[in-house]
């Protein structure tokens, strides 16, 4: 009898320590949050989203150059690794640009453009975890999309709107030896 006692006790004691361990959900503190939203625009795509996107970017697919076709996926454990952070860096962003005080009208869009952007990231990070080259260089397709389709409604055409279409020479001029073959 008083072994028996003595597990139950035992039992008990044990389920008390465990049940103290449980990290209840915290109250809401919604009106104690603030977001400090003062970096332009330009600075957090500049140090933020490009950075983490051209890193994703320059780890899948192929480059051509005079020696012949090269491919960029990685081809180190930390190689991968890299890519899976660029990803994993584009996600939050996507969540980041959801803040209030950051997102631009229409809002609806806006959030849409960065929920596509959080959700082709976690594409991405879930390929270069895989180390599936192909996979990578879809999402890469998908997260390239996601980008243009935003800066089309929120950098273009509201320049287009104020300063007109560009004028000149958008690009740079042909090479010369590829100029006269055209």
């Amino acid at each position: 009898m008083k072994l028996t006692s003595l597990v139950l006790i035992a039992a008990l004691g044990g389920l008390a320590l465990v049940g103290g361990c449980v990290r209840s959900k915290p109250e809401s503190t919604t009106s104690s949050v603030k977001f400090d939203t003062g970096l332009p625009m330009t600075e957090f795509m500049g140090h933020v989203v490009d950075p983490a996107a051209f890193g994703f970017w320059k780890g899948s697919g192929t480059e051509e150059t005079v020696g012949g076709t090269r491919e960029l996926a990685p081809t180190t454990a930390e190689g991968w690794e890299a890519l899976e952070t660029s990803a994993a860096v584009l996600f939050e962003a996507g969540n980041m640009l959801q803040i209030p005080g950051r997102a631009r009208d229409p809002v609806d869009h806006w959030n849409k453009y960065a929920q596509d952007l959080s959700a082709r990231a976690a594409e991405g990070k879930a390929a270069a975890f895989k180390h599936d080259k192909q996979a990578v260089f879809e999402t890469g397709a998908k997260i390239y999309q996601v980008c243009e389709a935003c800066h089309a409604e929120y950098v273009i055409g509201p320049q287009i709107k104020t300063t007109g279409p560009a004028q000149g020479a958008p690009l740079p001029p042909w090479p010369t030896d590829l100029a006269a073959r055209r």
